[in-house]
C-alpha cells in the first residue's frame, strides 16, 4: 500500500481532506495566488535574465496557517487555558516572516543566539519565546535568564548550569526539562527525536533517568514545565500523540509525589508533517488537536497551560521557489532543463531525493502555466555536480530556454536556509499579496546577495593573511 512522508495512506489522506473540508478548496486557491505571483514576478523585472532565481513567500497563506493554527487549539483546550503558540525559527529564520507572525499571535522558539537575535529583531516579547537547544552555553543561559525567555534544560549537565545561575523569586524565565519520551522513530530517521538514542532530551526509558527526571523537580520548586518533541517529517500523527501522552503522564506524576502543581505548562513540540503530493494540507492542525485531545484529554481540561512549538507545517506551502531555465538539452535521449535553482536552496531534495521530493510546476517565458503533453525529463540546478537535480525523470509540458520552474511547497528549509555550494549567491526573497486592482504587490523579505558579499564573507579583506611576506615583497 502507497504510504506518503507521513506516513499515511492515500485512502487516510483522503478522509483528511474530507473530515475537514480542507485540501482540493484551499489548495486550489493557494495555487491561483501562486501562479499571479509567478506572473507577476516575471513583469515587475523580479525575475529576469539578471535575476534568474527568486523565493516567493504567500503572504495570505501564512495569515491563514496561523488563524488555524490558533483556532485548532482553542476549539479543544478549556476557556482560559493559556496556550503559547512558538514558532520554530529554524524553519524560515527571516526577521519579516517572524513579525508577521508575531501579528498573528504567534512566539518564537529559538535554538542559538542567532535564532534569539532574530526574535528579537522581530519585536518577539522574552515572554513569548522559548529557548530550546541541545548545546546551549554559560553565556546563552545567562542571557536569556536575563531577559525573561523560557528555557528548557536538555540533559543533567544544563540543569547544573542553571542551578548556578538561577536566583528563585527573581528571574521571571519559566524553566523546564526537555524529555525523550524514547517512542519510536518516523519513517526519517534524521527526523525522529525520540528513538531509543536520540541527542536531545533525558531518555526516560533508560536505567534511572524517570526517577532523576522526578526527583529534580521535587529538588527545584522552580521548574515549572515540561517539554518533549517526538520529531516532524515523517513521524505519523499517532506516534505524535503517544509521545504527549508520556510528557503528561509524567507530569502527573511530579505534581503527585511533589503534592502541588508544580508543573504547570506542558511543551508538546511541534514536528506536523507536510504532505508533499498535492496541493492538498494534511495533516490538519484540527485534527492533530482533536486526536490529542481523545488520547489526553487531561492535557485539557484547564489544569495545564500548552506551549507548541510548530515550524515546517506553518509555512511550507506558502514558499515558491522560481527559477529560469537557462538552457534546454538533451542527454541519453532525455531532455535536461538547467536552471538557476539546485542544491542552494533546496538542499535537502537534491541530497536526499526520497525523502525530499519537490513538486515542479512548469511556466512559459511570460510566467504563465507552461501547456503541452507531458515530457519525461530533469529539472537540474546550477551547481557543478551531477546529483544537482530538482527533480529526476518528471513528467512535465517540454521546457525550453527562457520557460520558468517553480520548486514549490518551498517555504520552510529551502531558500531561507542557504547553502553556498559554488559560491552561488542568496536569492531574494519577496512576499506578495493581492493588490486592489487585482493584481499582485510585493514586498522586499530579504534582498538578493551580490558577489561583492560573497567576496567578503569568503574573507576578500584578509586575502593575504595566510601569506604574510606577500605585503614586505611589495614594500621593496
Amino acid at each position: 500500500m502507497d504510504r506518503s512522508q507521513d506516513g499515511r495512506t492515500g485512502e487516510d489522506r483522503a478522509d483528511d481532506v474530507g473530515a475537514d473540508g480542507v485540501g482540493a478548496g484551499g489548495g486550489a486557491e493557494r495555487a491561483a495566488r501562486r501562479d499571479a505571483a509567478v506572473r507577476a514576478a516575471v513583469d515587475q523585472g523580479l525575475l529576469g535574465a539578471d535575476s534568474p532565481v527568486v523565493g516567493l513567500l504567500d503572504v495570505t497563506g501564512i495569515r491563514e496557517s496561523a488563524a488555524e493554527l490558533t483556532a485548532a487549539f482553542d476549539a479543544v483546550t478549556a476557556p482560559g487555558t493559556p496556550v503559547l503558540h512558538a514558532f520554530a525559527v529554524k524553519a524560515t529564520p527571516l526577521v519579516p516572516v517572524l513579525r508577521l507572525l508575531r501579528e498573528e499571535g504567534i512566539g518564537a522558539e529559538v535554538a542559538s543566539p542567532g535564532e534569539l537575535a532574530l526574535a528579537r529583531a522581530a519585536g518577539v516579547p522574552p515572554d513569548r519565546t522559548v529557548l530550546d537547544s541541545p548545546a546551549k552555553t554559560p553565556a546563552e543561559l545567562r542571557e536569556a535568564l536575563a531577559l525573561g525567555v523560557a528555557v528548557n534544560a536538555d540533559n543533567p549537565q544544563e540543569l547544573a548550569r542553571l542551578d548556578a545561575l538561577v536566583r528563585p523569586g527573581t528571574d521571571r524565565s519559566p524553566l523546564g526539562i526537555r524529555v525523550n519520551p524514547q517512542v519510536g522513530a518516523g519513517s526519517i530517521e534524521a527526523l525522529s527525536t525520540a528513538t531509543a538514542t536520540s541527542k536531545f532530551g533525558v531518555a526516560l526509558r533508560d536505567e534511572g533517568a524517570r526517577e532523576w527526571v522526578v526527583r529534580a523537580y521535587l529538588d527545584r520548586p522552580w521548574l515549572t514545565r515540561l517539554h518533549a518533541h517526538t520529531g516532524s517529517q515523517g513521524v505519523p500523527l499517532p506516534l505524535m500523540a503517544r509521545g504527549v501522552a508520556e510528557t503528561y503522564a509524567l507530569a502527573e506524576e511530579i505534581n503527585r509525589r511533589a503534592g502541588r502543581h508544580q508543573v504547570d505548562t506542558v511543551d508538546i513540540g511541534g514536528g506536523l508533517p507536510v504532505n508533499f503530493a498535492s496541493e492538498a494540507t494534511t495533516p490538519t492542525y484540527a485534527q492533530y488537536a482533536r486526536l490529542l485531545r481523545e488520547t489526553v484529554p487531561g492535557l485539557f481540561d484547564g489544569r495545564y497551560g500548552l506551549v507548541t512549538e510548530f515550524g515546517r507545517s506553518l509555512l511550507a506551502k506558502h514558499g515558491t521557489v522560481v527559477a529560469r531555465v537557462e538552457y534546454a538539452k538533451s542527454a541519453g535521449g532525455r531532455p535536461v532543463a538547467v536552471t538557476h535553482a539546485g542544491v542552494q536552496v533546496a538542499t535537502r531534495t537534491v541530497y536526499a531525493p526520497e525523502s525530499w521530493p519537490l513538486r515542479i510546476a512548469a511556466y512559459d517565458s511570460r510566467g504563465r502555466p507552461k501547456q503541452g503533453p507531458p515530457v519525461v525529463q530533469d529539472v537540474a540546478g546550477p551547481a557543478c555536480f551531477a546529483g544537482d537535480l530538482l527533480a529526476a525523470g518528471r513528467e512535465l509540458p517540454l521546457l525550453e530556454q527562457g520557460d520558468h520552474v517553480a520548486a514549490l511547497d518551498t517555504g520552510a528549509y529551502c531558500f531561507a536556509h542557504h547553502y553556498a555550494y559554488n559560491s552561488l549567491v542568496r536569492p531574494g526573497i519577496h512576499g506578495f499579496v493581492p493588490d486592489r486592482a487585482g493584481g499582485v504587490a510585493f514586498a522586499l523579505v530579504r534582498p538578493p546577495q551580490t558577489v561583492e558579499e560573497v567576496v567578503t564573507e569568503a574573507g576578500g579583506a584578509h586575502a593575504e593573511s595566510l601569506v604574510p611576506g606577500a605585503a614586505a615583497d611589495r614594500r621593496t
